[in-house]
């Protein structure tokens, strides 16, 4: 299996401003020399972490979806992040993963901030979604959901993991910037997978800090990367399928995991 490379763009976001936001992002990532197979984007890229849906939710194939579609095949890798959706009368917060043939996967956040009334206008999502990405099943999971373990539990069943890589895209506030990177650590150790975490750095139109501290965590709990606070920057590394496999044949605690479901 080949190693896959991803990128995390860990960057200030103006509020409310999509067109500032898409030019701001097309512009880092068009002039982006460093080849990658994923673009991963924070929560809420291109207006900010908004509790007011309103004022700026898209259709569910809205014009930041179409450009989340064109630089994917402009620059022929995956692109993931999440924006406020409305569909059906509903709003979501949406992930959305396209690739460069133009296919898309969504995942609407199931975890919704309570302390951010995020509850009070959203609707929750209803499933998990894995991703399989050029021989990488993939979990894609939104900021709060970090909180929730049982939410992202990898399954083992017939001698192999339900998914290899969890993502998580952020508005993560520096007030509990250290929760956030303890449960990075966590969810990589439990899950025996890697764990990717993007969030976004300055304040928000509230007043909101954000740090970043973005970071791709091995299944062994350690730090492979981990991006200096309160800097704007696109770093890309790879991440090793042999490596994965060689710490789950040493410590292959799926074998004796519980088995559960979850109530959708």
């Amino acid at each position: 299996m080949q190693d896959l490379k991803i990128t995390l763009i860990q960057t200030s976001l103006a509020w409310k401003d999509k067109d500032n936001n898409l030019h701001m992002l097309e512009d880092k990532i068009m002039s982006y020399k460093e080849s990658t197979d994923i673009f991963i984007l924070p929560e809420m890229f291109n207006t900010g972490f908004i509790i007011h849906p309103e004022e700026v939710a898209e259709p569910w194939d809205g014009p930041t979806f179409q450009w989340m579609k064109l630089i994917a095949s402009h620059k022929g890798c995956a692109v993931t992040g999440s924006i406020i959706v409305e569909d059906k009368g509903k709003y979501y917060n949406r992930l959305y993963w396209v690739t460069p043939d133009g296919l898309y996967r969504i995942y609407d956040k199931r975890h919704l901030f309570r302390m951010g009334n995020e509850h009070e206008r959203f609707s929750m999502g209803k499933s998990r979604v894995v991703i399989d990405y050029k021989g990488w099943k993939i979990m894609p999971l939104i900021c709060y959901d970090l909180r929730f373990p049982v939410w992202s539990k990898n399954r083992f069943q017939f001698n192999k993991y339900e998914y290899d890589l969890l993502i998580y895209v952020a508005n993560w506030p520096s007030i509990r910037s250290d929760v956030w990177k303890s449960l990075l650590v966590a969810r990589s150790i439990e899950n025996l997978a890697y764990v990717a975490g993007i969030n976004r750095v300055g304040a928000d139109g509230n007043g909101v800090e954000h740090t970043g501290d973005s970071g791709i965590i091995e299944p062994s709990g350690n730090p492979l990367l981990l991006l200096p606070p309160d800097e704007e920057l696109m770093v890309t590394l790879p991440l090793s399928y042999h490596a994965l496999q060689q710490w789950r044949e040493k410590l292959n605690a799926g074998l004796d995991w519980d088995d559960f479901s979850v109530a959708y």
